[in-house]
């Protein structure tokens, strides 16, 4: 929200007051307190509080998971006019003297000043305005905000804050963070994570999960404005320098990401929203999948696996599914496919015999008054679980073992993002439910992804989730939501992945084709290209089959949709030994295996912090999106020597450059310095020996260049090394009829 109308008028119906000068160590003038605090190497956090008597009602996110580390070197020095406090890297020095409030948050060694707090950066605001400090003696007329002012820097660009469709730099945007059911046209989020990273090395962590609204270079040109609804407003500023080193950080204070099974990382198939899900029909498509060389890993039925407007009393609509754990065991043991998911949500609709069990139990959100808390948005009387009664839980987890039982092995988490505020009663009375809209998407994935880990074993677990929040990322994984069937849509949908790569996210799909509408061909095969080169690959779409054959009229051409999506889906399998050994590092890491932003790589070189519409998949494989009918891209390249890894043309950074594509193709570059394991050119599935029969791939490698091969549980196995020779030093790791191929360019350099 807005506080002021341009430099000297306060906007209206706002009262602001400010903090005018540092008093002592911790206490401000004008009764506004701002306590800093050294946490661990690189982290401080700031706590600002008006009235300390407040209470600070839960929820609160779930911090330390792992466990708090050490403190490390953190020490307090004073001199004639400022005080500093440092946490290993990172140091905070306020000025004593002169009357100043200002506050400097810098690298201890003094190399560079981050960000800082200076006149009228830290402040209270009331709206409506008081006339007379009396009539705050009753808060009930009035609202009250605590805000912060971090400067931005002279070509400083700001990134993350969740899953974001618009611009990739925040600076000059308006963010609210709030989850809400938005689409992927507009300024909402279905994931909004109050994280945000700096390109001057540092990020802001907001500790809340209640409604924040921040104005990143909109109000003030030169500061990020943090504003929430109460008496208090604590972040953490994390020193990386580095962004990864940033979200390594973040992931201490929140947790590090969930591993996913090599399976997942397959084909999966989607019934679609609207469309017929009977044996017959699923059967055809699967056999049609496996007739055209496409393996699918995962079968999904969306919604209507349910009656209609019964979402979601987990019972299998018995006039489309006669015998379900039959029907399953059918369609796995065919061999079509490897895994079932089903689509669920955590609401109730009244339709279901099962509402009025539910809300006699007390298992739905209530209203103050105590009657259900209902309304039509969606379907008709619609009730919300209230995850916070433990019996509420208990039912929900039975509802949702009973699924495995019939063979279900994930879940796809949908919607959790229209959860009420007002007139709302929790079981847990004692919660905020201002903070609860945001928090309750990760009660929900919480709930269900430990469920599945409970079933099928701590890393084989598997949510497809719609909504998040600051921890969400240990439940993977998360998709990108309603996206429309056009290029500007899959543009929004890249934005989207690289924004929540780089708020703590590894794991990240989109609904290839588009959710909405009917994608002409072309956008169907680019969009096939883009979403087997992310981490996740679902096929799905709202009231349209998303099977090839029925967006061309079954083109058999090799530049049809059929041939184009066996290409992507043999290659992604090809691709897994390289794969699922950067997904074991990402999650250690706690940073994006795909959609990784080009900054987290190539933080130094300033163009990377503005490129939007490529990516990169681990540290080695760079790819850019098609959004042309015609095949026409534009990509830039980094600094170093770069090989394409269809043609093994090499090209050296930085650079742009323009490329023309058939559909079988995209701008896929292999960074220098990489030792590529691939599959055996035959495979098709996920999960096999990936040390077996393997294709290794040298790309201008030096001495002592690795890859670490991993099994297909994601345990290292061993590492293969570059010698003094340019020749890998040890191969007792591979097996089978393995070979070692050597980059042209690579071979010429060392003659």
């Amino acid at each position: 929200m807005k506080l002021r109308d341009g430099m000297w008028l306060q906007a209206q119906d706002i009262r602001s007051e400010y903090a005018e000068e540092v008093y002592s160590v911790t206490e401000l003038r004008l009764t506004l307190h701002q306590d800093l605090e050294a946490h661990f190497d690189g982290v401080i956090s700031v706590e600002v509080t008006h009235w300390k008597g407040a209470c600070n009602p839960g929820p609160h996110f779930d911090l330390f998971p792992g466990g708090k580390p050490e403190t490390g070197d953190i020490k307090v020095m004073k001199n004639d006019d400022s005080i500093t406090l440092s946490s290993g890297s990172l140091s905070a020095t306020a000025k004593t003297t002169n009357h100043e409030f200002d506050i400097r948050f810098h690298a201890t060694d003094s190399s560079k000043e981050l960000t800082s707090l200076l006149n009228r950066s830290v402040g209270l605001a009331y709206t409506p305005v008081p006339t007379n400090p009396l009539q705050t003696g009753d808060m009930r007329d009035f609202h009250h905000y605590i805000f912060t002012q971090t400067t931005l820097s002279v070509g400083e660009t700001v990134h993350g804050l969740g899953e974001r469709f618009g611009a990739f730099n925040k600076v000059g945007q308006a963010v609210t963070l709030w989850n809400a059911d938005g689409g992927t046209s507009s300024e909402q989020a279905y994931k909004n994570v109050p994280l945000w990273i700096s390109s001057r090395g540092y990020g802001i962590f907001i500790d809340t999960p209640d409604k924040v609204e921040l104005e990143v270079g909109s109000e003030r040109s030169c500061r990020v404005q943090t504003s929430v609804e109460g008496q208090r407003l604590k972040w953490y500023i994390i020193h990386g320098p580095t962004p990864k080193e940033v979200l390594q950080k973040y992931s201490i204070l929140t947790g590090r990401p969930g591993k996913v099974p090599a399976w997942s990382y397959g084909l999966w198939l989607s019934t679609s929203f609207t469309t017929n899900y009977d044996e017959k029909t699923v059967n055809s498509f699967l056999e049609g999948m496996k007739a055209r060389d496409i393996q699918v890993e995962v079968f999904h039925f969306d919604s209507f696996w349910m009656k209609a407007f019964h979402w979601c009393d987990f019972e299998f609509d018995s006039e489309m599914f006669p015998d379900p754990k039959a029907q399953i065991t059918r369609l796995k043991s065919s061999g079509l496919v490897n895994k079932v998911c089903v689509w669920i949500n955590p609401y109730l609709g009244q339709a279901s015999p099962i509402f009025q069990h539910a809300a006699t139990e007390g298992f739905l959100l209530k209203r103050k008054n105590g009657d259900i808390f209902q309304w039509d948005l969606w379907q008709t009387g619609m009730g919300i679980i209230d995850f916070t009664n433990p019996k509420a839980v208990e039912w929900y987890v039975a509802c949702l073992n009973a699924l495995f039982e019939k063979g279900i092995d994930a879940i796809k988490t949908d919607f959790a993002e229209r959860i009420p505020t007002l007139d709302v009663q929790w079981y847990d009375s004692s919660l905020d439910p201002r903070k609860m809209h945001n928090y309750y998407s990760f009660l929900y994935n919480k709930i269900v992804y430990e469920t599945l880990q409970a079933r099928y074993g701590q890393n084989e677990a598997v949510l497809f989730a719609r909504a998040a929040t600051a921890g969400t990322h240990r439940f993977p994984l998360q998709w990108g939501g309603d996206c429309e069937s056009t290029p500007e849509a899959m543009a929004e949908s890249v934005r989207g992945g690289l924004s929540l790569g780089l708020s703590g996210y590894s794991f990240w799909s989109v609904d290839i084709g588009g959710f909405e509408g009917y994608p002409p061909p072309w956008i169907y095969k680019r969009w096939v290209a883009f979403g087997l080169l992310c981490s996740h690959s679902r096929l799905h779409g709202s009231n349209s089959f998303r099977v090839p054959w029925t967006v061309d009229n079954d083109d058999k051409s090799e530049q049809g949709c059929s041939r184009t999506l066996a290409k992507w889906t043999a290659l992604k399998a090809r691709l897994m030994p390289y794969i699922f050994s950067q997904a074991q590092k990402a999650v250690q890491l706690g940073i994006p295996l795909s959609l990784r932003a080009m900054c987290l790589e190539f933080p130094d070189d300033p163009t990377s912090w503005f490129l939007d519409r490529q990516f990169m998949f681990g540290d080695n494989l760079l790819v850019a999106p098609i959004f042309e009918e015609s095949g026409d891209v534009e990509f830039y390249l980094p600094a170093g020597q770069w090989t394409n890894f269809f043609t093994n043309e090499t090209k050296r950074g930085p650079g742009w450059f323009k490329e023309k594509h058939e559909f079988d193709s995209l701008p896929l570059y292999v960074r220098e310095n990489t030792v590529l394991v691939l599959g055996a050119s035959y495979e098709r599935r996920t999960v096999y020996d990936y040390s077996k029969d393997v294709e290794v791939r040298l790309y201008h490698v030096q001495q002592g260049t690795q890859a670490m091969l991993v099994d297909k549980e994601g345990n290292a196995i061993g590492t293969l090394e570059v010698g003094p020779d340019g020749n890998l030093i040890d191969q007792k790791v591979l097996t089978g009829n393995w070979k070692v191929i050597d980059s042209p360019a690579n071979r010429e350099a060392r003659s």
